[in-house]
């Protein structure tokens, strides 16, 4: 049996419609079933809802186990995760009025979120690892404020550098003439610059050097200040040997 909806097969109306027309015919009988590009289009839909509700939150937990045990806290891997999300929510906000308000794109793939979600969390979280690794290497022999900031000074060029080649060459897709790649061009170019320049060089190091001490909870360096301190060396950190000479020099 074949019948036309009065709304536009892509149209929100004519998916309400098929819901209606199913929800009605399983009344009748279970294996009546409703198809079309109407159809097609709900399931497709329902799918990437239902992957999105399983993935992203499976992707962050394992994130964040990772993390944890890289960085041998709890509080520091939950701040980087929730900069993640941030970011990404973020993205997706300015892509949504770039693609509706100035492109002028109808719609688009139901995928493209997840999609996006993975190639930005994917990307940011390297930067993550490289900043605040190199954070706590320096918290065990300055302290946790003053180890963000030699932290953050010394990986910054590299995860700049990073960031512009990275968008850049995502960036390249927006040539072409698939309105799919452009838009996971510009969320991914996008996405990656604003990870670059403002999470990981601003948000997550401001929070880190707020919390202090406290962002490495529970390890160790909660109790020991967040770092050696003077005449409290972390083991294996020792202060630097004196060069020839050196005695009795003025400091």
């Amino acid at each position: 049996m074949q019948a036309t909806t009065k709304d536009a097969a892509d149209s929100a109306g004519a998916e309400h419609t098929v819901e209606r027309l199913r929800s009605a015919l399983d009344d009748v009988s279970t294996d009546a079933l409703v198809g079309g590009s109407a159809a097609t289009n709900l399931d497709v839909l329902d799918a990437s809802s239902r992957d999105l509700k399983v993935i992203v939150p499976t992707i962050l937990v394992v994130i964040f186990v990772v993390l944890s045990l890289l960085l041998r806290s709890l509080l520091a891997p939950l701040v980087l995760v929730a900069a993640n999300v941030v970011s990404f929510a973020a993205t997706i906000g300015i892509s949504a009025l770039v693609f509706d308000h100035v492109l002028g794109f109808n719609g688009g793939d139901p995928a493209i979120p997840l999609y996006g979600f993975v190639f930005l969390v994917a990307l940011g979280i390297d930067y993550s690892i490289f900043l605040m690794t190199r954070v706590r290497e320096e918290s065990l022999v300055r302290g946790t404020r003053t180890g963000v900031l030699v932290g953050l000074a010394v990986t910054g060029g590299v995860i700049t550098s990073a960031g512009i080649v990275l968008a850049s060459t995502f960036s390249a897709l927006a040539v072409l003439p698939i309105q799919f790649l452009v838009q996971i061009a510009f969320i991914v170019g996008f996405g990656v610059l604003l990870d670059t320049f403002v999470v990981r060089s601003l948000l997550v190091p401001a929070v880190a050097h707020d919390l202090g001490r406290r962002v490495w909870w529970p390890s160790r360096l909660v109790a020991d200040g967040g770092g050696s301190g003077p005449g409290h060396h972390a083991a294996g950190v020792h202060p630097p040997a004196e060069e020839p000479g050196d005695a009795g020099r003025p400091a």
